[in-house]
């Protein structure tokens, strides 16, 4: 079981942009009312591409901080948790460990590990670092979503258990892997698109690619660019 730090956050202007963001996380001791798309008090400025069913919770490990310091040095971003936009905090878990359909269960509600974290451009912002959101996705240290199979109440200090994994080899790093290092793996993206506790748009990814042989343009998501 591994202690969490509750994060939530309001959407508003983001530093070096024209646009709303709701990265900017501060901690919560809580309890907070979690719902199916989310912490109450939590908000995300774009629902097209932003929470959602499948990406009610984010989830980002602590263990990554130390590793960005080391490359990037002691940004005010990374004194303490709530960089990424996460929800939870933790030491412990990571993509290495967790897999895509694990259920753990923290405070009273029942959560369901959906997807990884896609970055996008709006972490250039946050960092002030040009090319963070493909640092990011370059890593692996990318984080994941939860969606929520039972409401209940969440607080800072509460531990996450896991109950139950539904697909154990098919680890966050391994989907990862096959998404944004070994692209064209066609037996990986077979299992990708089979793969019904995945979120359905990570699955169309995969369909997509088996279909066309190519990999989809990343450059508007990471760079913001038209």
């Amino acid at each position: 079981m591994t202690m969490i730090t509750l994060l939530t956050g309001r959407a508003r202007p983001l530093a070096g942009s024209d646009a709303q963001s709701g990265i900017m996380k501060a901690p919560v001791t809580g309890p907070l009312r979690l719902g199916p798309e989310g912490f109450e008090g939590d908000e995300q400025a774009d629902r097209r591409v932003h929470g959602g069913v499948e990406k009610a919770v984010h989830h980002y490990p602590l263990d990554h901080y130390p590793l960005w310091r080391e490359e990037l040095g002691d940004l005010p971003v990374l004194a303490d948790p709530g960089g990424f936009g996460e929800n939870i905090s933790a030491s412990g878990p990571t993509e290495n460990t967790v897999a895509v359909g694990d259920v753990f269960r923290l405070g009273t509600a029942l959560l369901q590990v959906s997807q990884g974290r896609q970055p996008c451009w709006k972490l250039n912002h946050r960092f002030e670092v040009r090319d963070m959101s493909r640092r990011v996705q370059q890593s692996g240290r990318t984080g994941w979503y939860y969606r929520v199979l039972e409401d209940g109440l969440v607080k800072t200090g509460d531990r996450l258990q896991l109950v139950d994994r539904v697909a154990p080899d098919w680890t966050l790093h391994r989907l990862w892997h096959a998404l944004y290092v070994d692209r064209l793996n066609l037996n990986e993206l077979k299992g990708i698109a089979a793969l019904d506790v995945l979120a359905e748009g990570w699955r169309k990814y995969a369909v997509r690619r088996l279909e066309s042989g190519r990999v989809e343009d990343w450059r508007k998501r990471l760079d913001g660019a038209p």
